[in-house]
């Protein structure tokens, strides 16, 4: 991410695992909002019960991270650490192994979700990939996840993965420090605007900035792939309206919701109120997205979060299962 938070090697490999907080100088530690960090105890019941009041078969998260066990490993000792350096607390709600973080998105009755994972250097992403892969097949409930990077050769393992059975790419603009308009990705979009596989996109220059984020390098990549399906990540955080004028633009564009509107995000990146109604004109385009494991928060609270915006269960329905669906053909 921006000036290099959230980059972790491993033996090589990226321990990025989603947002990262602000830097703030190394500011006291400001509290977390009540609830922060915390699980309720009947997690389980009080998802479910969201999605079933609604009379949905479950939930569609296009946001979830799984890579590999040493990746994430690392990825909690930074946030672990982040706190005293940035002013803002990030416990991790959701540790464990791979299969009990697995298991227990089946508990809340997700029914698709993916393995978010990308590179910070050359040489990375067809590692991950075929972990990835592997990843897959070991696990039929998680949209076979990929990824990329502006380097030779990207073209090529982009049309492998997707031979390989890939359903959603990843790319991280912040933690790979690139411009998403490099001309070494040119071919890759194309292969991907072709397959019509879309593209989860951390673009947006929040919580930390980079020097590639912000809507004006996805603007260019549009205007070459005008049915490149990317999805926005986070609402686009905090450039929230420009990436909702990208989307009312590129009818294949959409945003996930991953962290938007939660309380732990409202404190420094608000989503401005008077944008409410062109959240629900794009309703179809906005899908579920929360971030687990690496969240602040209990799972269900970016669900009472969606809730409170008061957009009407026709709304909901569509975030949280139906266009997801839809999307993957699920």
């Amino acid at each position: 991410m921006g000036s290099g938070v959230g980059r972790a090697d491993v033996d090589g490999a990226e321990g990025g695992g989603g947002t990262a907080p602000p830097q703030q100088g190394g500011a006291e530690v400001r509290p977390a909002p009540e609830g922060v960090g915390v699980r309720p105890p009947q997690e389980g019941a009080e998802v479910r019960q969201f999605w079933e009041g609604l009379g949905l078969p479950g939930l569609v998260d296009v946001h979830t991270h799984f890579m590999p066990e040493r990746v994430l490993r690392k990825v909690w000792e930074y946030f672990d650490a982040v706190g005293p350096l940035t002013g803002l607390d990030w416990p991790i709600t959701y540790r464990g192994e791979e299969g009990e973080r697995a298991a227990l998105l089946r508990q809340f009755g997700v029914r698709a979700f993916t393995a978010m994972l990308y590179p910070h250097k050359p040489g990375m992403a067809e590692w991950l990939n075929g972990w990835a892969v592997d990843f897959a097949r070991r696990t039929p409930d998680c949209l076979h996840t990929a990824t990329l990077f502006p380097e030779p050769g990207v073209a090529s393992y982009v049309r492998r993965a997707v031979d390989e059975g890939a359903r959603v790419f990843k790319a991280h603009v912040q933690v790979g420090a690139y411009d998403p308009a490099d001309e070494l990705l040119d071919a890759a979009w194309g292969v991907l605007a072709e397959a019509g596989i879309p593209v989860v996109i951390h673009c947006g220059s929040g919580p930390a900035p980079g020097k590639h984020t912000g809507p004006e390098p996805i603007r260019r990549v549009l205007a070459r792939h005008p049915r490149l399906r990317l999805v926005v990540a986070h609402m686009g955080m905090p450039e929230y309206e420009d990436f909702l004028d990208i989307a009312e633009r590129y009818g294949e564009v959409r945003l996930d919701t991953t962290m938007a509107f939660t309380d732990f995000s409202e404190r420094f990146a608000p989503f401005p109120r008077r944008a409410l109604p062109r959240l629900d004109d794009l309703g179809e385009r906005i899908l579920l997205g929360s971030d687990f494991p690496n969240i602040p928060y209990a799972y269900v609270h970016q669900l009472h979060a969606l809730e409170r915006l008061g957009l009407g269960d026709d709304w909901l329905r569509a975030v949280c299962y139906g266009n997801g669906a839809r999307l993957f053909g699920l």
